[in-house]
């Protein structure tokens, strides 16, 4: 098994909608960034990749090429997913916490939920996410910035399960 982190943070600029979890959600403030600035699902490819030890977000889709200019999250998910199975592992779960002052997520938690779930071909049960403000405090709290992290496990995907025996790095007892 295998555990990677992911963080990510973008500034917020005026005018909406808010990109976040693959959803356009209704807001008076967008991110801004080279792609389509979705912290969480950028958050979510940094922890499959970190886990694969397969690099970053940066280094898999990186901001000198055009052809990343304006591009769709979602899209670079599931490429980061593929190249995660590529090599032998399957998603197990993973656990998301946006850092936002507004707009308030649950309304919108299980539709970001079914849409990640979607993307990476899991079961939306395996989805964990939660919002939290920072209560005033920081670019967050002041509404200049949104935050998040994600943790995603991976295990040895069931039709290759004996993907680890080729890794030169493991030493059998």
């Amino acid at each position: 098994m295998r555990v990677g982190i992911g963080h990510d943070t973008h500034r917020l600029g005026a005018g909406g909608p808010l990109r976040l979890g693959g959803i356009d959600i209704p807001h008076d403030k967008h991110l801004l960034g080279h792609s389509d600035a979705d912290v969480l699902l950028h958050a979510v490819i940094d922890a499959l990749l970190g886990a694969a030890a397969l690099g970053d977000v940066g280094q898999m889709f990186p901001d000198t090429e055009p052809v990343n200019c304006g591009r769709d999250s979602g899209e670079m998910l599931q490429a980061a997913r593929d190249a995660v199975a590529a090599i032998g592992w399957r998603i197990v779960n993973i656990d998301c916490i946006v850092h936002a002052q507004r707009p308030r997520l649950l309304p919108h938690r299980q539709t970001m939920r079914l849409r990640i779930a979607t993307l990476l071909g899991i079961d939306p049960e395996c989805v964990g996410l939660k919002g939290k403000t920072a209560e005033g405090i920081g670019a967050i709290g002041q509404e200049e910035a949104v935050s998040a992290q994600c943790v995603a496990l991976l295990a040895p995907r069931e039709d290759d399960a004996d993907n680890q025996s080729t890794n030169p790095y493991l030493v059998e007892p």
